[in-house]
């Protein structure tokens, strides 16, 4: 169990104070166990990825009910002492009212934050008109605000993963985002220097949180140097995982060989780790 001395509002005032200066990594983990190393290894915050939390329960990205994500979070929050920011999609609803309720309950679950996306589902109208965009985010703003708590809202722009790489629209409606009542702002998919460099720009002084999910030639010093406030991993861990194991399995259901363990790690080391 997590230690119960870190209260929600320790973890939530945490997690703000990580967001005023500096730049940060925040990790994804997919269940209790990844969540309780990356503890261990001294990361100050982590995030949840919806895509790692699907693949775990043989399902595709973005094909979790809000039901089972609402406890896979609260599973999260108390398997560790650090804040948890909940990737929650979009938010579980078309709807502003809808959005409202989803975010009311992640809250109550723990979380330190939580992001909404602008994306629909629809590879025919990828993305929220930005005039519903808003009004969800200030659906998520306001149940935030009237649950008492001080949970952190990051709005994402999603124009880069749905098709749509057109920075002066990422940028405009991450800045309705900001103006929304949005605490962080999120555009995944940039990947240059310039890019990041006008995201931080266009809506500083609220934090960024940039995306790295590949093997980039970026190292925190310099998002750092970029202005970024925080660094997140999406599925990468997840996936990384999965490609050990894959390549394991496959050598001994296609070799019949078993060095895809030569990299496994020691039975006691987790052992060891899950005593404590």
């Amino acid at each position: 169990m997590a230690d119960t001395r870190i209260s929600t509002a320790d973890k939530r005032r945490n997690f703000h104070r990580l967001h005023e200066a500096g730049c940060f990594a925040i990790p994804n983990p997919w269940d209790a166990g990844s969540a309780r190393y990356l503890q261990r290894l001294g990361f100050k915050a982590l995030a949840t990825t919806s895509s790692g939390f699907a693949w775990s329960q043989a399902r595709h990205d973005g094909g979790m009910s809000r039901d089972e994500v609402l406890e896979h979070l609260t599973e999260l929050v108390n398997a560790t002492d650090l804040p948890v920011n909940a990737d929650f999609e979009s938010g579980y609803a078309p709807r502003a009212a809808g959005v409202a309720e989803s975010v009311r309950l992640a809250v109550a679950t723990g979380i330190a934050g939580l992001s909404i996306e602008d994306s629909t589902g629809n590879p025919k109208q990828p993305l929220y008109d930005l005039t519903d965009s808003v009004e969800r985010l200030r659906a998520a703003r306001k149940a935030i605000d009237d649950s008492g708590g001080d949970a952190l809202l990051v709005g994402r722009a999603e124009c880069f993963l749905v098709g749509r790489p057109d920075l002066e629209e990422t940028i405009a409606r991450l800045r309705a985002y900001a103006s929304a009542g949005a605490d962080c702002l999120y555009a995944p998919g940039i990947r240059t220097r310039e890019q990041i460099a006008a995201v931080v720009a266009a809506v500083a002084p609220k934090p960024v949180n940039l995306l790295l999910s590949w093997a980039s030639e970026f190292t925190m010093h310099d998002v750092a140097a970029l202005g970024v406030r925080r660094v997140s991993v999406g599925g990468a861990l997840a996936r990384s995982a999965w490609g050990g194991f894959m390549r394991a399995a496959q050598s001994l259901a296609e070799k019949g060989v078993f060095t895809g363990f030569a990299d496994a790690a020691s039975g006691q080391e987790l052992n060891d780790l899950f005593k404590t």
